[in-house]
């Protein structure tokens, strides 16, 4: 008896199906074979008929070269660090195509000599906060306060409140970071309760800075003070403000949420912030300040291994010169328009015999910022067991678990994503 094994389509033969060759042409021919091989292993297991190989392949077959898959993020939260925080804008996903090739990030054009890095985004923003002297852009927050330790503080002291020495994403913590850079933290204050006059008292000759550090992914009340940027900054060292989130000016949603250009007008010489959270940027550290500080930043040494690629510089530049981010968009979100396009999805749902329902909901900020705002926002709720099935399917949609229901909050949710949303709940019915 032939051995049904045999009849398994060799990889050379599969490879040279067209639709397989061009698909390698775009993925790849090692992504490719790849396929082919766990393909045909499933067929010699038995658990697909030999003949199917070339279909299974080509279904097989991802639709990019990356294992990262996009994702609808109905999570409620806006700027999920799990779902890559801030999605770009159209604009700054074309500027980073754009500059995926050849660019002039380094060369001018006009004479043909070298030129600044990353100048057009430096100049975005310094024009979005104008009260800052000088601008600077590393690799992310954590970075920028890395820069600052190194350049303001070698072997100094950074004077800080017991109360602000935060833990940040997967068990970072702030301290730990200031620490590594050899500098020496000066504690002071309580957990609770931190005055002007505890910095004062701490300050002496080794001083390099101090640091005030925005507790944005938690909060605490009661029995509290705080000291604030203004007076902080009449001490007689720098003031190095981390704002956190990224928020270049108040927002009218956010009253508690500290901004770069408030920190600077009451004097911060310096302000850390981050770009892929309310800015609704590319991962990246902003540094914002006194033009003196800012170049000494921009000279030292660590600088260079701390900088930006060309694909930052361009998403930002277009983010901060752009038209009105996703992020902001999903922040200022109207629930009753909401709650229209909930009605829409839950018709369409209805007519494919599921049965969602609309429910009001509560949107987070996420990312670190804002933590215990709650925006008003609608959901379509279904039966828990989808919450698993549209993780996995394609497109993936992440929602959220409450009392035994999958709710899919519409907030970050772009309209036009709404018929993905129907779409895949639809597979999954």
């Amino acid at each position: 008896m032939t051995d049904p094994r045999r009849a398994i389509p060799r990889t050379d033969v599969v490879l040279a199906d067209p639709r397989v060759a061009k698909a390698a042409a775009t993925l790849g021919r090692e992504l490719v074979k790849q396929v082919v091989s766990r393909t045909q292993q499933r067929a010699r297991a038995g658990e697909i008929a030999p003949g199917a190989v070339l279909e299974e392949v080509l279904a097989g077959l991802p639709g990019g070269a990356s294992s990262m898959r996009p994702v609808v993020n109905a999570t409620g939260v806006i700027v999920h660090t799990n779902l890559g925080r801030a999605p770009l804008s159209a604009a700054a996903l074309d500027a980073v195509a754009a500059a995926g090739g050849t660019t002039d990030v380094e060369f001018d054009l006009r004479d043909g000599s070298r030129a600044s890095r990353g100048r057009g985004a430096l100049e975005a923003l310094a024009a979005a906060v104008p009260g800052a002297g000088g601008v600077h852009v590393v690799n992310n927050n954590a970075a920028a306060l890395l820069l600052c330790a190194l350049t303001l503080a070698p072997g100094r002291e950074i004077v800080v409140s017991r109360g602000e020495l935060v833990e940040i994403g997967d068990g970072f913590r702030i301290p730990d970071l200031l620490a590594s850079t050899g500098a020496r933290l000066r504690e002071v204050g309580t957990t609770n309760r931190t005055r002007v006059a505890d910095y004062a008292d701490a300050i002496g000759p080794d001083t390099g800075f101090v640091l005030k550090v925005h507790p944005s992914n938690y909060r605490i009340s009661g029995f509290t003070a705080e000291a604030t940027v203004a007076g902080l900054a009449e001490l007689a060292v720098p003031l190095v403000v981390d704002i956190g989130s990224g928020l270049l000016e108040p927002h009218p949603l956010l009253p508690d949420e500290p901004d770069a250009a408030t920190s600077l007008r009451d004097g911060a010489a310096l302000v850390t912030a981050s770009g892929d959270k309310l800015l609704g940027g590319p991962q990246a550290g902003l540094l914002l300040g006194e033009a003196a500080l800012v170049q000494r930043l921009r000279r030292h040494p660590a600088a260079r291994a701390l900088r930006v690629d060309k694909l930052t510089l361009a998403a930002l530049e277009a983010t901060l010169r752009g038209p009105v981010t996703p992020v902001r968009t999903a922040l200022e979100a109207d629930a009753d328009e909401l709650r229209r396009r909930a009605v829409k999805i839950c018709e369409a749902l209805h007519r494919h015999g599921i049965a969602g329902e609309v429910v009001s909901s509560a949107a987070a900020v996420g990312g670190g910022g804002a933590p215990g705002v709650e925006l008003p926002s609608v959901a379509v709720s279904l039966p828990a067991r989808y919450a698993t099935r549209l993780r996995l399917g394609e497109p993936a949609v992440v929602g959220r678990l409450v009392r035994e229901r999958c709710l899919l909050d519409l907030c970050a949710v772009p309209p036009e994503q709404d018929a993905l949303v129907v779409e895949a709940v639809r597979r999954c019915g």
